[in-house]
């Protein structure tokens, strides 16, 4: 299965970054012990977390907000500590919430969600619609701000 060593190597490579940092005469021979060993580590020196257990505890998702909404009026709105984004259709407040703070690291206050409707255009005899979309206005903590312009 040469499609999972780089699993396998990576375990291996924990292992043996534990059993440097532990004692020479103590080996470790389940997975299991390693775990605990971790964990009691993380409970002694909670500064020395790794970035895995925080991301974990985070579950944002990128693929919410789509990009930032720049026009006149919502830079004006981010002096009132509000930012526009163009998010997916079938995103909900908490979700956009998530992930603003999560790619930005900033806190909401509140998430607003504005639809925005397809429009109908003519070029000659041809018509057609230039695309809807939805934007959510998001309302940051007072003093937090987002460098997106």
């Amino acid at each position: 299965m040469a499609l999972f060593d780089f699993l396998k190597r990576k375990k291996e490579a924990e292992t043996r970054a534990l059993t440097k940092s532990a004692r020479p005469s103590t080996q470790i021979k389940s997975l299991s012990a390693l775990e605990s060993q971790k964990s009691k580590q993380e409970k002694l020196n909670p500064a020395v977390l790794t970035t895995e257990s925080k991301k974990n505890n985070q579950k944002f998702s990128y693929g919410v907000v789509r990009e930032p909404h720049i026009s006149e009026k919502s830079t004006n709105l981010s002096q009132e500590n509000k930012y526009v984004f163009k998010v997916y259709s079938n995103t909900s407040k908490p979700e956009i919430k998530k992930s603003v703070q999560g790619i930005y690291g900033v806190d909401v206050i509140a998430v607003n969600i504005i639809k925005i409707p397809k429009k109908k255009r003519r070029l000659g005899r041809t018509e057609g619609f230039k695309k809807g979309f939805i934007k959510a206005i998001v309302t940051l903590k007072e003093g937090q701000k987002i460098e997106v312009y």
